[in-house]
């Protein structure tokens, strides 16, 4: 609930006039930090003002303690403004300089994603650059600048000549300009990088009040579970009766989901060209539907014609479950020829009928196998015809799955932030759409070659327009949420900035449809239920996330490049993490970073799937039919679809904040977690690839492709970052797990480091217990059960206490396997779940048991060790 206007005005007030420090000074062409200079020939047309001189929390809905912490710290940071004589709808002007300084940084490599970035000076930054942080050796302390937003103007960051720092100011719209700004960018100064973000964007989220922390919001219940998502396993081709098979197939196998995305695919679109009132027909792979127009808002064909029951009874009508591939495989092969034959084209040839001849051929290949493999739901219904029955189409469907799989708790599917790729085709609905050109801004000039970009402008947006949004999502959503979906992923958010001319630009644009795809959220999806996605720009951050609370922190996973390099199968899968883990630096200040699906079958799965077991997220897979790893899967989720969950989400190590892990041939990127009784390092091989600042690409640096050594500590995990863990990072000693190498080790705070050397693409988990000391002689850490990646994640309780024989460590461990703690002694006696067993005892400390999985207690054993 918004505090009352007066008591907030009050502790504002109250606390500006405490802050009384000065951190920053520009004067005399200087910007300085606590008397250090930082940068140079800063024009004269810029300044800096106080954040307490320009914030105003008068109308502000900001919880009190969050409004008492940014006020309390207000004097560590300022706004950055600039004037220019002439008014206009973009503006680029200088914020100074710097050389010879290490600074990280985050730019947008693709409208929709963004990626790390590190270098020294003004001149090494990217274009579209979200933030950057300078580390200031001089005061032990680090600067973070982030452009952000004034009035109908967004901001980002761009590289200038001889280290000049550029900021990039723009409306979107010809019709929207300004010639001045105060309070273009936020600048921030903390002596520790972690508490440097949290204090920006708690300033920023105050300043704006256009988005929520992610303290702030609720989370669905899907980032504590396992899940399933349909896209790589059909891509366009997804049907109920493949996706029931798949759902089958991970219960069958013993890992069952609780979630389910069904991705793109099920929707109701067509081209332009197409018949109106039809779906598009046999389109396959992603591209095929990017000029696409949603034409209703109930689900396609595929999916309306679904009768009630019709998987239930004995009768079920078979499914190839090899259809999906053959039709993926048959597309590839038809993308291949056509470009072939533009590649012919373009150099010169005339004739082409030989290209056309095989096209045409492969096409109707792939038709044959459509209507070969066609089978009945409907019995002779009118499904086509968009019956409103209840036993008929998406709502029969989620209704049998749940009656089925009676632990699938959600069901989601995706969609476009416009409806579909193409956005909403005019005359098709109630709404009042147009195609709208795209015009792209001219600060994406510096990204990557992207298809989806291409192919949008190429169609332009059937834009709704924004006096509809709020009626635009509620027809979407409201039919879902009557039809049994329970979520949202919502893709291809940015595509509002191409289309911002006629509508106030970007940002007014943007505020309208972000509120209301918020209040459709409240209104049918509990508030929480979606997954953002696409939507990898400052402009969303601080305009769409009032409501959003889950959203993606990489880019798409990549089984293989696009791009056509072989051993990118191998490369891309460190740059994906690389993505997740900086990007989570400043997007987990707002939302909770989900890092994305990944194939459980890929030849880099398990280094996928170490990730995933401690990044704190949801844990969910797009398996193609028939292609699992249970044995892989089972080290990630338990027999219930539950996950052992970090308690928050991973992190950078501080020693990697300015190297680069992906092409420097020698730094390990390491992530740092906690568990509820102790920490966690992940430290991930990512060495092989990155972009490539000249020809404006990810591309692979083989030479970097090598096994890479550094070292683990127990001082790399940020202790005080959270409250309950800041306890176990004052422990005098700590018991130390590595999972890949099954060893057990001691450390203090003062020790030497852990030396590790890890291959290409893979990985070693690192877990850190305090170790207890229980009575005079016994020593006592629980590591947990050593069969899941993320062992100390199994522990649920723990205590030390008195029991009739003795002093005792009683944990309560979720899952089953192999138990291991570590105790100087071996205890006198173990019970578990009540009964005396026997564990076993080694003289190097190792404490081990065996746990079952009692599916009626929840898979939790109660195991006590008596000393």
């Amino acid at each position: 609930m918004a505090p009352p206007n007066n008591l907030a005005n009050s502790t504002f007030n109250l606390l500006r006039s405490s802050s009384l420090e000065k951190y920053f000074d520009l004067s005399n062409g200087k910007f300085s930090v606590k008397g250090f200079p930082l940068l140079h020939d800063v024009p004269s047309n810029v300044t800096f003002t106080p954040f307490s001189s320009v914030c105003n929390s008068s109308e502000s809905d900001v919880p009190v303690p969050l409004l008492q912490r940014v006020q309390a710290l207000s004097h560590k940071g300022g706004f950055l403004g600039f004037s220019k004589n002439e008014a206009s709808d973009s503006m680029t002007n200088s914020l100074g300089r710097f050389t010879g300084r290490n600074f990280l940084s985050i730019f947008r490599f693709k409208t929709w994603w963004s990626t790390q970035w590190v270098g020294i000076s003004g001149s090494d930054l990217q274009m579209e650059t979200q933030w950057v942080v300078l580390d200031v050796p001089e005061i032990r302390s680090y600067v973070i600048i982030i452009p952000i937003i004034e009035g109908s103007f967004r901001s980002a960051l761009c590289p200038g000549n001889d280290g000049h720092v550029m900021i990039f100011a723009e409306s979107g719209s010809t019709l929207v300009k300004a010639s001045s700004f105060n309070s273009i960018a936020y600048v921030h100064v903390s002596e520790n990088p972690f508490n440097l973000m949290k204090e920006a964007f708690s300033a920023i989220r105050v300043h704006l009040n256009t988005f929520k922390l992610l303290e702030e919001k609720n989370l669905p219940s899907i980032i504590d579970k396992f899940g399933w998502c349909t896209w790589d396993a059909f891509y366009l081709t997804v049907e109920p009766a493949g996706v029931w098979q798949g759902v089958k197939e991970f219960a069958e196998g013993g890992v069952p989901p609780r979630f389910i995305i069904i991705d793109d695919g099920w929707q109701s679109i067509n081209r332009d060209s197409d018949n109106p009132n039809e779906d598009t027909k046999n389109i396959v792979l992603g591209g095929e539907q990017m000029t696409a127009r949603l034409y209703r808002f109930e689900e396609g064909e595929k999916f309306r014609k679904y009768k009630e029951g019709s998987f239930l009874g004995p009768n079920a009508p078979s499914f190839n479950p090899q259809k999906p591939k053959m039709l993926i495989t048959k597309a590839i092969e038809v993308e291949h020829a056509i470009k072939a034959r533009d590649k012919d084209v373009q150099s010169g040839a005339t004739d082409v009928s030989e290209f056309e001849s095989k096209i045409k051929k492969l096409k109707q290949e792939s038709d044959n196998i459509f209507e070969g493999e066609k089978y009945s739901l409907s019995n002779g219904s009118c499904g086509s015809c968009g019956c409103k029955a209840d036993n008929y189409g998406m709502k029969a469907f989620t209704r049998d799955l749940r009656t089925r799989f009676k632990g699938l708790d959600d069901i989601w599917v995706w969609h476009a932030l416009c409806g579909a790729w193409g956005g909403v085709r005019p005359g098709a609905t109630h709404l009042n759409c147009k195609v709208v050109p795209c015009n792209v801004s001219s600060g994406l000039k510096g990204t990557m070659p992207d298809l989806a970009l291409d192919k949008i402008v190429e169609a332009g947006i059937g834009l709704v327009h924004p006096s509809q949004a709020d009626d635009f999502y509620d027809s979407m959503h409201s039919h879902l949420a009557k039809s049994g979906i329970t979520g949202v992923k919502v893709d291809v958010i940015h595509t509002l900035e191409y289309v911002s001319e006629e509508y106030g630009g970007r940002v007014e644009l943007a505020k309208v449809y972000y509120n209301g795809l918020s209040k459709s959220l409240s209104k049918n999806f509990k508030g929480t239920g979606i997954i953002s996605s696409m939507q990898q720009c400052n402009d969303f951050f601080f305009l769409g996330t009032k409501q959003t609370a889950v959203g993606r922190v990489g880019d798409d996973f990549w089984f293989q490049d696009p791009n056509g390099d072989p051993n990118g199968v191998f490369w891309l899968q460190g740059v994906h993490m690389i993505h997740c883990a900086y990007n989570s630096l400043w997007m987990g200040q707002i939302i909770q970073p989900d890092w994305d699906m990944f194939q459980s079958d890929h030849v880099c799965a398990k280094y996928h799937a170490g990730s995933r077991a401690i990044c704190g997220g949801p844990v969910y897979l797009s398996d193609s039919l028939g292609c699992h790893d249970f044995d892989l899967i089972k080290k990630l989720v338990y027999p219930d679809g539950t996950i052992p969950k970090c308690q928050r989400y991973a992190l950078p190590t501080r020693d990697c904040l300015f190297v680069n892990p992906l092409f420097d041939s020698k730094s390990i990127l390491k992530l740092w977690n906690f568990n509820k009784y102790g920490g966690v390092i992940g430290a991930f091989n990512c060495q092989g690839a990155g972009w490539d600042s000249k020809v404006l690409r990810i591309i692979g640096y083989p030479q970097c492709y090598k096994p890479v050594s550094g070292s683990v500590h127990v001082n790399d995990i940020e202790w005080d970052q959270c409250i309950e863990a800041a306890e176990m990072g004052d422990a005098e000693k700590y018991v130390v797990y590595l999972d890949q190498a099954e060893k057990l080790l001691f450390l203090t705070p003062k020790s030497d480091p852990i030396q590790v050397t890890i291959q290409p693409s893979s990985f070693e988990i690192v877990s850190f217990v305090p170790i207890k000391k229980i009575d005079r002689v016994a020593k006592f850490a629980p590591i947990g059960l050593t069969n899941m990646f993320n062992s100390g994640g199994t522990i649920q309780e723990l205590d030390y206490n008195e029991v009739g024989e003795g002093p005792a460590a009683r944990i309560k461990v979720k899952g089953g396997g192999n138990f291991l703690a570590y105790s100087n002694v071996p205890p006198k006696v173990c019970y578990l779940n009540g009964a005396e067993v026997a564990s076993e005892w080694s003289a190097d400390g190792k404490l081990t048991l065996n746990l079952p999985w009692i599916e009626e207690a929840g898979g939790i054993s109660d195991v006590v060790f008596v000393f």
